[in-house]
């Protein structure tokens, strides 16, 4: 499975116009696409840094879909008041201990590992990382998108609220630097964001 991350940075003034028009407009024209399992949007609401990433069954089905999704971005570019910077993932793993309710938190953690230990990275995530996100109060979801090409990964860790997420803070900032240290990675970044839209039919990947 795939998936197409699109990163606005918006005037805050226009994030409830954006929210508005991405779940109105764009996400029901994006979940009607032949091969799309899903679809979110993460917004930072100080900073104005918006995420929109869509599910895809396939790279072919990605690659195909870009046509129609290119004017919808650029919509709700507009609308938010930025430019749109596009990413393309593999997503290596995705669970899902229950699904996301309102108020819900995510955590994003861009981590370069080296296209060499994408693999070792991978396996950590899976057997490691996540027993451990697990045991977390409140913790609702995560998944690993990767880059393989470039040996960049995103963990995305959702909580059921912003208390839950930043009573996790210490212990992921623990796994990360674990992480760093086991596989030589360099932490690029860490955000916080609210879970402002999801309509994920993505199906279990651990």
């Amino acid at each position: 499975m795939y998936a197409r991350s699109t990163t606005i940075l918006a005037h805050p003034e226009n994030i409830d116009r954006g929210i508005t028009q991405v779940r109105d407009i764009v996400m029901p024209a994006v979940l009607d696409a032949p091969g799309c399992i899903g679809m979110s949007m993460l917004v930072d609401r100080d900073s104005g840094r918006c995420i929109a990433t869509t599910a895809w069954e396939s790279a072919d089905a990605m690659r195909d879909s870009e046509p129609m999704i290119r004017p919808l971005r650029d919509r709700a570019a507009d609308m938010l008041g930025g430019s749109a910077q596009v990413d393309e993932w593999e997503i290596g793993v995705l669970h899902r201990d229950h699904r996301s309710a309102p108020g819900a938190c995510v955590r994003v953690s861009w981590l370069r590992l080296g296209p060499a230990a994408m693999d070792r990275g991978l396996d950590m995530y899976r057997h490691t990382v996540m027993p451990m996100m697990e045991r977390m109060d409140g913790f609702c979801s995560a998944s690993l998108l990767m880059d393989r090409a470039e040996g960049i990964t995103v963990s995305s860790v959702t909580f059921d609220s912003v208390d839950a997420m930043m009573a996790g803070r210490d212990e992921g900032e623990r796994m990360r630097a674990n992480v760093s240290a086991e596989l030589g990675a360099e932490v690029l970044e860490v955000a916080e964001f609210e879970l402002a839209l999801a309509h994920l039919r993505v199906p279990e990947l651990v």
